[in-house]
């Protein structure tokens, strides 16, 4: 065996052609997006709503109430005002409450309230929080 490269005869298929510019505006194009993409997502975190919430659980009273508890962090002298809902088995909203959480001591406030129901929940939850 050789080891010379094979080549197809001189002239056999045309000249050969430099790439297309095509591709190198389809490169550039590709390397903007990312950059644009990195941009929005680190711009998007510095811009994170300042108040987080987590649901701690629920206790389903009877067929008019729910009980919620779930922690608000937010910083501390920030009033954040809560949405609470109860949910039917069908997914269902079958009472709601919103809630506003005033200044405290720390940063993260435990809460419970009773959320009115017209019917029978199966569970319970905060569906969303905002400061102010």
């Amino acid at each position: 065996m050789t080891d010379t490269p094979v080549r197809p005869p001189v002239g056999r298929y045309g000249p050969v052609r430099p790439r297309s510019r095509a591709w190198r505006f389809v490169g550039w194009g590709a390397l903007a997006a990312l950059v644009l993409g990195v941009v929005v997502w680190v711009g998007g975190s510095a811009l994170e709503d300042p108040v987080q919430w987590k649901d701690v659980g629920f206790d389903v009273t009877d067929a008019s109430s729910t009980d919620v508890t779930f922690d608000v962090t937010k910083a501390q002298d920030a009033t954040a005002s809560c949405r609470v809902r109860a949910l039917s088995q069908s997914f269902g909203e079958v009472g709601v409450r919103t809630v506003e959480v005033g200044p405290a001591d720390t940063d993260t406030v435990r809460v419970t309230v009773t959320v009115p129901t017209a019917e029978l929940a199966v569970s319970g939850g905060v569906q969303t929080c905002h400061v102010g």
